[in-house]
C-alpha cells in the first residue's frame, strides 16, 4: 500500500515520465523490464519523495538527457518510486544483491550489468549540474 497522497508523488513521477521515463510499478513489470536490460543501455531512476530527488536527481538527469553532449542516451529509461510502490521497488533491488537499497540513485545498465551507479549519497549535497555532468560522462563511457 502507498504512504503518500497520489495527489503528492504525482508530480514527482510526470518529471520523469514526461521525458521518456516508464514507470515499473509491479513486481512484474520490474521482472520483465530486467529481461531487457540484457540486450540495451538502460537507466532506471530510483525516484524519492526528499529534496535530494526534487532538487538534485530528478534535474539533473532531465539535464544529462537533454544536454548529452552528442552522445547516445540509454535506450530504454525506467522507473520506481520507493515509499509508493513498494512491491516493485523490492523487486528490483532483489535482482542486485551487491547494491543496498538507496533512493533517489541511477542504475546504468549495459548488456545486463550494471556499469554505472549513483548512490544517494552521490547526490545529496551536490547541486544538479554536478549530477548532470556525471551522468552526461556515463552515457559517453558506455555509449558503444
Amino acid at each position: 500500500m502507498p504512504h503518500y497522497s497520489p495527489l503528492l508523488v504525482k508530480p514527482m513521477r510526470e518529471e520523469l515520465t514526461s521525458i521518456g521515463f516508464r514507470e515499473l510499478l509491479t513486481s512484474q513489470e520490474v521482472d520483465a523490464a530486467m529481461e531487457d536490460v540484457k540486450t540495451d543501455l538502460t537507466l532506471v531512476a530510483v525516484n524519492a519523495v526528499t529534496a535530494a530527488a526534487a532538487g538534485m536527481a530528478r534535474p539533473g538527469v532531465r539535464l544529462a538527457l537533454a544536454n548529452s553532449s552528442g552522445a547516445k542516451v540509454p535506450d530504454r529509461l525506467l522507473t520506481v518510486l520507493p515509499g509508493d510502490d513498494v512491491e516493485a521497488v523490492q523487486t528490483f533491488f532483489r535482482h542486485l544483491p551487491d547494491f543496498p537499497p538507496s533512493d533517489p540513485s541511477f542504475f546504468l545498465f549495459k548488456d545486463g550489468e550494471v556499469v554505472y551507479y549513483m548512490p544517494q549519497y552521490r547526490i545529496e549535497g551536490r547541486d544538479h549540474m554536478a549530477v548532470a555532468a556525471d551522468l552526461s560522462a556515463a552515457f559517453a563511457e558506455f555509449d558503444e
